[in-house]
């Protein structure tokens, strides 16, 4: 079928990309679903700084590809083997989808499936297959979902169902921000009731973990950006104190607050920068979690040892060590419970059209969710 889809065909555009217009809105034409694959009409999908830092260059990928990794949407066709699912269902799209049987999924740690970070970083699902074409020619799959389009064929491993009343704007952020952001807080650190815990970068990923380590019971929830109108945002979720990521005296003042710094500090900006600051406002003993994506080029300075003499600890976390089978449908029972309230991180939608102006915003800082309604 012959579908509308934002291609990338070549990284590292010039901003801004209303004028140069990196992602091409294209015709496409989109293969039917194979065996255990889904064919899904795209209800919406969020713009992530994983989406950013692919067209800028920051994260390379095979080129050309089509965009797009956090989103829902309505099943249409099914392929032979799937049987768990039906027409008409609602889904929210994975990028990472798990195969169960690798070494990482057999010890529970399904983000770190083998045979989907091949994939992912090929362009294909996680079959090898690739089902989109281009004047004959084939497309890429960005994390095996490809969702700035109208339709997308994905593999059953890429698809949660949910609720077939959760509007689609807001089950698309469970998909990523959600997933990456909370389970940064409750997998990956298992933040303890009681606890100090800074997060570095208020973006759509950074606000959820705001949002965790409230749901976790920190009992201090430090803060801090660049921009002023996130940190007030950031207080209305329930972070406690707010500073400027500017501030020359931004460390000593965490660590005035603290009593020598947090227990738990998150860099979700996807800067070396950013990381030197989490870093540095962690207490002794303490935890420092990164799950921003700076360019692979770029190197990291620490003095071992603070790791020794403090028992420090530096950790990653990608897709929020989630099970999402498991995770997506908890966290939307928290939000439908009123206790995540994910839904006040949408910024704005914007169409298709108009999605290389949307990614000019994101780039800038001005909106913290912005979702696609092909």
């Amino acid at each position: 079928m012959k579908v509308r889809a934002a291609v990338l065909h070549e990284m590292g555009a010039s901003q801004p990309y209303a004028r140069s217009k990196p992602l091409k809105i294209e015709e496409v034409e989109l293969a039917p679903p194979g065996r255990d694959e889904i064919l899904v009409r795209i209800g919406a999908a969020g713009l992530c700084h994983s989406d950013l830092s692919v067209i800028n260059g920051n994260r390379p990928r095979p080129m050309p590809m089509a965009l797009g990794h956090e989103a829902a949407g309505e099943v249409v066709e099914l392929g032979r083997g799937v049987t768990d699912l039906a027409v008409g269902d609602r889904v929210v799209f994975v990028f990472v989808p798990s195969c169960g049987r690798c070494r990482q999924c057999a010890s529970g740690r399904p983000a770190l499936c083998e045979p989907a970070a091949a994939a992912n970083g090929q362009g294909t699902l996680i079959s090898g297959k690739r089902r989109i074409k281009l004047n004959g020619e084939l497309i890429n799959h960005h994390l095996g979902v490809s969702a700035f389009a109208e339709y997308a064929v994905v593999s059953r491993l890429s698809a949660i169902k949910v609720p077939k009343d959760l509007p689609f704007e807001i089950a698309a952020l469970f998909g990523c921000a959600v997933i990456t952001g909370v389970g940064a807080v409750v997998n990956t650190s298992k933040v303890k009731p009681g606890s100090t815990v800074a997060v570095i970068g208020l973006g759509g990923i950074g606000l959820n973990t705001v949002l965790g380590a409230r749901l976790a019971g920190a009992r201090q929830i430090i803060a801090i950006d660049m921009r002023e109108d996130k940190l007030q945002l950031a207080r209305q979720l329930g972070a406690t104190d707010a500073f400027a990521a500017s501030d020359p005296k931004c460390v000593e003042k965490v660590k005035a607050v603290t009593n020598g710094g947090v227990d738990y500090a998150f860099e979700m900006a996807g800067s070396v920068e950013a990381l030197e600051l989490a870093w540095n406002i962690t207490g002794r003993g303490g935890e420092t979690v990164t799950a921003g994506l700076p360019n692979p080029t770029k190197r990291l300075q620490l003095p071992p040892v603070q790791l020794v003499a403090e028992e420090r600890t530096l950790r990653g976390s990608y897709l929020g060590s989630c099970v999402p089978m498991r995770d997506i449908p908890n966290f939307i029972d928290l939000y439908r419970s009123g206790q995540l309230p994910v839904d006040r991180l949408m910024s704005n939608t914007v169409k298709l059209d108009d999605i290389n102006e949307a990614f000019d915003r994101l780039a800038s800082g001005e909106t913290v969710r912005t979702v696609m309604i092909p």
